[in-house]
């Protein structure tokens, strides 16, 4: 892998990561206007839908219908998944706050990428878990507690 290659996975990442707390901020929002959270993430999902279809269009991809029949249930649980995510963003984080909830997200994201890896589930390469990662698990859950606190 290129630098150039690498430095642009690493910015994705982060503006992924940056945009969470965008996201749920809108989301939160737009569920206030409409007076329900399932809406606002129903109309997110179907925003972001619209968005990969046009994707789709431009790279002038087509959904490779005969290969549903390979998948097992629990490919398609990443849409539940993201599903979870959006309506729980738009619920908690305008009660919470933006900080408390994006740190909350970061360390249930940590715990289950420490798991996966150690595992190598899920394609994810193997990597044990070290006192380093244990370490920063625990500044993380230091963090959350901080951010509690103040």
């Amino acid at each position: 892998m290129s630098t150039l290659t690498l430095w642009l996975f690493l910015l994705m990442a982060f503006m992924a990561g940056f945009f969470m707390p965008v996201q749920a901020g809108i989301n939160g929002l737009l569920a206030r206007e409409l007076s329900s959270v399932l809406a606002a993430a129903t109309i997110s999902f179907l925003m972001g839908t619209l968005g990969l279809v046009l994707a789709l269009l431009l790279q002038r991809e087509s959904i490779p219908l005969a290969g549903f029949r390979q998948l097992q249930w629990w490919h398609l649980a990443g849409g539940l998944m993201g599903a979870f995510f959006v309506f729980t963003a738009a619920f908690a984080a305008p009660r919470i706050g933006a900080l408390l909830f994006m740190a909350l997200v970061l360390a249930g994201q940590m715990a289950s990428a420490l798991l996966l890896d150690h595992q190598g589930w899920l394609g994810f390469r193997e990597s044990s878990i070290t006192t380093g990662k244990v370490l920063g698990m625990a500044c993380i859950v230091a963090g959350v507690w901080l951010i509690r606190r103040g």
